[in-house]
C-alpha cells in the first residue's frame, strides 16, 4: 500500500492513514489494482493507524474513524469485485505495531498497549473485515499484547502473525525463527509467518526453519527485493518474474498464505498469482522435487555420460573441452553463423555453444541454428533451453524434438527476463526456474514427464547448468548449484571469469558436490566492454583489468589487449577447471581461436 501510495505522489512524512478520509479515491484505485492483479486478500490501509503512531500527527482522536473507513473502503472493494466476477476475495485488518517500546524495554505497560490494540482492531471489525494480519512486529512481547487484544473483541476471526526478520532470520529483539514460531504457536495464533525487511531469499531459509517448529499454517509476505537509494528514493529491485519464482518455493516450502511487502507492486502480485496458479494446475511444487522421488521408480536407467555425446564423452574422459560461443543473428541470414562453425570446427574446438536470444533480444531460434549448424558445419551444439518463454507443457514437447532431431547436449538456464531486452512489455512464463528445468530434463532421461507418466525409451541428454562464481550473494548462488547437482545437472559453465580468486573461492565451496566445470572466458573489445560487464551484467572485473583496456591507443589495440587478457585468463583456470566457453564478441571468431591457441592442440595431442 505505502509503495504506491507513494509512487502516486504522496509524500513520505503524509500520514498514509488519514488518506482513508481525505483521499479515498485514491484508497479505492490502489485496492481494484490489486484485485484486478489477482489478488485473493487485499489489505485495509491502517498498518499505522493506532493512537501511539497517530499522536505524532495530530490525529490521536481519529482512531475510530481511520481505522472504520479503512475497513470499509477495502470492504466495498472486494464486494463489487466479488459481485462482478463472481470471486471470493477477502479483507484482512492491517494492524502494525505501536512505533513505541513496551515494558520491559520502554515505558509504556503492557495494558497500555493492549488497550491500544483493542481500540483499532475493534473499529476494524465495525468495518467488516474478514481476518486480521499483525504485520511487521519486531519485538515478540508486543505482539504478544496484539494477539490477546485480537482475541478479546474478535476471537471468531481467524488470525496471521507475523514477524519482521534480519538477513539472519531473527527478530529485532534478537528471537530466532524456532524461538518466535513457538512462542506464536502457543499464543494461539492461526497462521504464523514473516513478512517486511529482508526479500525472498532471506525469507524463504527463514520459513524452513519455521516449518520444523510448528504444524500451523504458514505466512510469507517479503520485500521485493533489499531497496537500493537511487536519487533520493527506495527502488526494490526484485522483477515480478523473481518474485514469482520465489512464490513457488514458498509454496513447496509448505507456504499457504503468500503475498508481498514494499516494493511489490500489482505486476509482482500478477506474476506472483500467474505462478501459483499454474503450481496448483501441475500438483507439483516448482523444484519437481516429486518427480525425482518417482524417478526411482523407473524401469529405465540412462546411459552413462560418455555415451550421450561427444561432449559427455570429453568430460567423462577427463579432456580438457573448448567450447565457442555464437549468438544467433538478428534476421533471416545465418550463413555467417555456420561459416564460423566450419571454421572453428577446423581449428580443434569441440562444440558450439548457442545461447536463447541474450540479453532478451529478438534473434533467430536457437534450436534452428543449432539444427544448422550440426547439419551443415558437421560439429556437435550445446543448447542454452530457458524458462522465460516456455510454460512445462512447451519444455517438454522442444526438448523431446530436440533430441530426435539429434540435439543432445543443453545448458538449463532461467533467462534474463523481457524487461532487459528490446520489448520490456513482453511477458514472460517462467513457470520453473532453472532447478526445476534440470529436474524436468532428467526426468525425461528416466523415461518419465513431468507428471511421471512413462514416455517410452528414455532421452539421452547431457544436462548443463550456469554458475556464477562472482556474484554477491554467494551462499546462495552455492546453494542453488547443490540443488541443480542434485536434481541431475552432468556438468556446469561460469559466466566470464576476470577474477581468479572468486573462481577458486566458489570451486571450494561446491568441492562436495563438484561436477565438470568449464569457465567463461570473454575477450574484451573495449574498456565501454569492460565497464559495461562489471557494472551493467555485474560481472566482477577488477579495476586493473579495466585500467589495461583504458590504456588502449585506438581499437585495434584494445581487442588485441582484450585477447591477451583472455588468454591470461585461461591459463590461470587450466589447472582449475575441465573446459573453457570462450565468447567471440561481435562474431570475431578467429579471436576466440587466439584465445584458445596452445589450449586446443595441446588437448589433441593429450
Amino acid at each position: 500500500m505505502g509503495t504506491l501510495l507513494y509512487a502516486k505522489g504522496v509524500y513520505i512524512n503524509k500520514c498514509y492513514d488519514e488518506l482513508n478520509l481525505t483521499q479515498p479515491e485514491m484508497l479505492r484505485q490502489i485496492h481494484q489494482e490489486y484485485l484486478n492483479a489477482g489478488a485473493e486478500v487485499i489489505e485495509t490501509n491502517t498498518f499505522g493507524a493506532n493512537s501511539f503512531r497517530l499522536t505524532g500527527h495530530g490525529l490521536a482522536e481519529k482512531v475510530h474513524d481511520l481505522n472504520l473507513r479503512g475497513a470499509q473502503l477495502a470492504r466495498e472493494a472486494a464486494d463489487g469485485f466479488n459481485l462482478k466476477l463472481s470471486a471470493s476475495v477477502l479483507v484482512a485488518g492491517s494492524v502494525g505495531p505501536l512505533g513505541i517500546r513496551i515494558e520491559p524495554l520502554g515505558k509504556v505497560a503492557r495494558e497500555e498497549a493492549r488497550a491500544a490494540f483493542r481500540e483499532q482492531v475493534q473499529a476494524l471489525v465495525e468495518g467488516g473485515i474478514d481476518l486480521l494480519i499483525l504485520e511487521t512486529f519486531g519485538y515478540l512481547e508486543e505482539l504478544h499484547q496484539a494477539i490477546l487484544a485480537s482475541r478479546e473483541v474478535a476471537p471468531h476471526l481467524q488470525l496471521v502473525a507475523q514477524v519482521t526478520i534480519d538477513e539472519d532470520g531473527n527478530c529485532l529483539d534478537g528471537a530466532s525463527p524456532e524461538t518466535f514460531a513457538a512462542k506464536l504457536d502457543e499464543w494461539g495464533a492461526d497462521v504464523i509467518g514473516c513478512n517486511c525487511s529482508v526479500g525472498p531469499v532471506a525469507m524463504l531459509e527463514a520459513i524452513e526453519r519455521i516449518r520444523q517448529i510448528t504444524t500451523r499454517p504458514l505466512s510469507a509476505q517479503p520485500n521485493a527485493g533489499v531497496p537500493r537509494n537511487i536519487e533520493g528514493r527506495n527502488i526494490y529491485l526484485c522483477s515480478p518474474e523473481y518474485m514469482a519464482s520465489y512464490a513457488r518455493k514458498f509454496a513447496s516450502a509448505g507456504v499457504t498464505l503468500i503475498g508481498g511487502c514494499c516494493g511489490t507492486t500489482p505486476e509482482h502480485i500478477k506474476a506472483m498469482n500467474s505462478a501459483l496458479r499454474m503450481n496448483d494446475a501441475k500438483g507439483k511444487t516448482g523444484n519437481f522435487h516429486v518427480i525425482s522421488d518417482r524417478r526411482r521408480e523407473s524401469t529405465i536407467t540412462p546411459p552413462p555420460l560418455a555415451q550421450r555425446s561427444g561432449l559427455g564423452r570429453k568430460l567423462s574422459a577427463g579432456e580438457f573441452v573448448s567450447l565457442v560461443e555464437i549468438v544467433p543473428p538478428k534476421g533471416l541470414d545465418y550463413r555467417k553463423e555456420v561459416e564460423g562453425a566450419k571454421f572453428l570446427k577446423s581449428a580443434g574446438i569441440d562444440a558450439i555453444n548457442i545461447p536463447d536470444s541474450p540479453r532478451a533480444s529478438a534473434r533467430m531460434s536457437n534450436l534452428a541454428l543449432c539444427t544448422l549448424v550440426q547439419q551443415q558445419a558437421e560439429i556437435e551444439t550445446v543448447l542454452h533451453f530457458t524458462c522465460r518463454d516456455r510454460n512445462v507443457l512447451s519444455m517438454q514437447s522442444e526438448l523431446l524434438g530436440c533430441h530426435a532431431i539429434g540435439l543432445k547436449n543443453l545448458i538449463c538456464i532461467t533467462g534474463d527476463p523481457p524487461k532487459m531486452g528490446s520489448y520490456p512489455d513482453a511477458t514472460a512464463v517462467f513457470d520453473v526456474d532453472a532447478i526445476g528445468l534440470v529436474n524436468i530434463v532428467h526426468s525425461l532421461n528416466f523415461g518419465l514427464d513431468i507428471g511421471g507418466n512413462p514416455i517410452g525409451n528414455g532421452t539421452t541428454f547431457a544436462i548443463g547448468v550456469g554458475a556464477n562464481p562472482g556474484v554477491l550473494n554467494i551462499d546462495e548462488e552455492v546453494r542453488r548449484f547443490e540443488y541443480k547437482v542434485e536434481a541431475g545437472a552432468d556438468y556446469a559453465v561460469t559466466q566470464p571469469v576476470f577474477d581468479i580468486a572468486l573462481l577458486e573461492q566458489f570451486l571450494r565451496r561446491i568441492e562436495h558436490c563438484r561436477i565438470p566445470v568449464l569457465a567463461g572466458i570473454w575477450p574484451l573489445t573495449s574498456v565501454r566492454n569492460a565497464e559495461f560487464m562489471k557494472n551493467e551484467l555485474r560481472v566482477s572485473v577488477p579495476d586493473s583489468i579495466i585500467d589495461r583496456m583504458g590504456r588502449a591507443p585506438n581499437a585495434e589495440a584494445a581487442r588485441a589487449e582484450g585477447i591477451q587478457i583472455a588468454r591470461e585468463m585461461l591459463r590461470q583456470v587450466r589447472g582449475l577447471v575441465q573446459g573453457a566457453q570462450v565468447a567471440a564478441p561481435l562474431g570475431r571468431y578467429s579471436s576466440a581461436v587466439q584465445v584458445l591457441d596452445g589450449v586446443i592442440s595441446a588437448s589433441a595431442a593429450v
